[in-house]
């Protein structure tokens, strides 16, 4: 059996057929009770595993360079001052030990209480909350709302947020009119990160460098532009969807939950009476869920990072959706759905697997840099697939998934090397089955994690920790050299140099015209 391609139009018209068809057949009037909308997914989570209780102590360090013996202080969560290290020095010219951690492997700039993550365990969990928990029995506007503020909302205060979320899904015409000029192929991410930006020029009141670094003293200010970002990230994203096949953006409705809302924008064709299927937008919702927050991810850290400047929070959150555009973080899993098509048939998995043994082929959807054990959103994902599935109608990748899965884990190179599914490896099939081309699949993890995002932003706020974000170098160039005049250089054989830089056809015709050589 050959499989087409992912990129296909044909795939990817079937799927957003099935999808509106799914969306067309009649449903209730009555509100989305979430809870029922879908089969339960039964989950458990880790419930037996204890806090690892006062860590606080000394550590002995003996520089055996010098024969001095210095003590750092460990505090009661097992983290040392990375500063306490500069006091251990051989003399005069050694400026202390400094900490090398490339990618940041051990280095923890923050304390949080956001979010915890246990990657031996497979433990992820939201203020407290496991995240089996939260996708089961919650909505997406709840967890948004527990993340921020760091309890599940009572009736009232639910009823307060979504209000105020609905008020600020409108986006200025402007930023509309920036979308719609960007060029006809540009990547949904790049128009994305240009209408976040332009939002700070559009909301000039909440701009620390203009209106001074004290702004976000004001809890008002701060929350205000929590509900400006998190209800305006649909309609942009909604808004850059449409773009794509020429569509003009659609108004939010006041009348509908916010991830019912984000398909009525999609799908609406502009008919206000329309609404989304109640399954896809619980199915949706729980994706959203699951990416909502991940603790100081290479995105997250960069809203910390940028913040800590005093910039607008339009900028950093921009900022960290440019972070999240890149492939190695937020582009994960349209890797997995090539990878699937290109194994094509169940039968050519144990030839793909040697590949992967050999350094040939690479394994895309497995192994995460936190978790050396199932990520437990990828068992979410893997029961809420087949929902899906039953809605839009099955995708034949998944045989492929669940049989690439099942080998690899039974597999002893996997299995001592620790690589597990990630989030990533079933979330790209879910995408394609509801009719998402794939590179707006990095859209839809973006929408969610705004409450990580503007979480973290609020909480470094707090922090009297907090300072501008200026990490030190292990510097390793020359030492002492001194300006020569141009004409007595000596340029060694294996200097680095500027490389031949492509001129276009296009500058050629014209440098041809003006009697100059390329």
């Amino acid at each position: 059996m050959s499989i087409v391609s992912s990129e296909s139009p044909v795939v990817v018209a079937r799927g957003r057929l099935a999808m509106l068809a799914a969306h067309l057949r009649p449903s209730s009037t009555e509100p989305l009770d979430h809870a029922s909308s879908l089969e339960p997914l039964s989950l458990s989570a880790h419930s037996s595993i204890s806090p690892p209780g006062n860590l606080k102590g000394f550590l002995t360090i003996v520089d055996e360079r010098t024969g001095k013996k210095y003590q750092v202080e460990v505090s009661e969560d097992g983290a040392i001052k990375a500063t306490d290290f500069k006091k251990i020095s051989t003399g005069k010219n050694d400026k202390g030990l400094r900490l090398y951690d490339p990618g940041y492997l051990n280095t923890a700039p923050v304390r949080s209480t956001i979010c915890y993550i246990d990657g031996d365990e497979g433990i992820l969990r939201y203020r407290g909350y496991p995240i089996e928990e939260l996708a089961e029995k919650s909505t997406y506007m709840e967890v948004a709302y527990l993340i921020m503020y760091g309890n599940l909302p009572s009736k009232n205060q639910l009823a307060d947020w979504e209000f105020a979320i609905s008020q600020h899904s409108a986006v200025p015409q402007g930023v509309l009119d920036i979308i719609q000029s960007m060029p006809h192929d540009a990547h949904p991410m790049g128009v994305l990160v240009n209408a976040m930006s332009a939002l700070s020029v559009f909301h000039p009141d909440a701009n620390p460098a203009l209106k001074g670094l004290d702004i976000y003293h004001s809890k008002q200010m701060r929350d205000k532009q929590i509900a400006r970002i998190i209800g305006k990230i649909t309609t942009i994203a909604a808004a850059t969807y449409l773009r794509i096949s020429g569509r003009a953006p659609v108004l939010p409705s006041g009348n509908l939950s916010y991830t019912e809302n984000f398909l009525y924008m999609l799908d609406s064709l502009g008919n206000r009476s329309y609404k989304p299927n109640p399954k896809l937008t619980r199915a949706l919702d729980i994706i959203f869920i699951l990416h909502a927050e991940h603790e100081m991810n290479c995105s997250t850290s960069a809203v910390r990072h940028l913040s800590s400047s005093g910039v607008d929070v339009y900028t950093a959150i921009a900022g960290a959706i440019g972070a999240l555009y890149g492939p190695l973080h937020g582009g994960a899993n349209e890797a997995v759905l090539k990878m699937l098509s290109e194994i094509g048939t169940v039968e050519n998995i144990p030839e793909f697997i040697e590949g992967v043994k050999a350094r040939k082929r690479k394994l895309s959807g497995f192994g995460h840099r936190v978790y050396k054990n199932y990520d437990p959103r990828a068992k979410v994902l893997r029961r809420l697939a087949e929902e899906v599935f039953s809605i839009v109608g099955r995708d034949p990748l998944i045989e492929i998934a669940v049989a690439l899965e099942k080998v690899a884990l039974s597999d002893e190179f996997f299995i001592k090397r620790k690589l597990y599914p990630n989030v990533d490896f079933y979330s790209g099939l879910i995408y394609r089955a509801m009719g998402f081309p794939p590179e707006f699949f990095t859209v839809l993890f973006a929408i969610p994690r705004m409450a990580g995002y503007l979480a973290h932003w609020r909480e470094s706020l707090d922090d009297p920790d907090t300072k501008i974000m200026r990490p030190q170098q292990v510097y390793i160039g020359e030492w002492l050299r001194h300006y020569a005049p141009v004409n007595e250089r000596t340029v060694p054989s294996n200097a680095d140099k500027l490389g031949q830089v492509a001129v276009s056809n296009a500058s050629r015709r014209r440098l041809a015209g003006s009697g100059i050589k390329a």
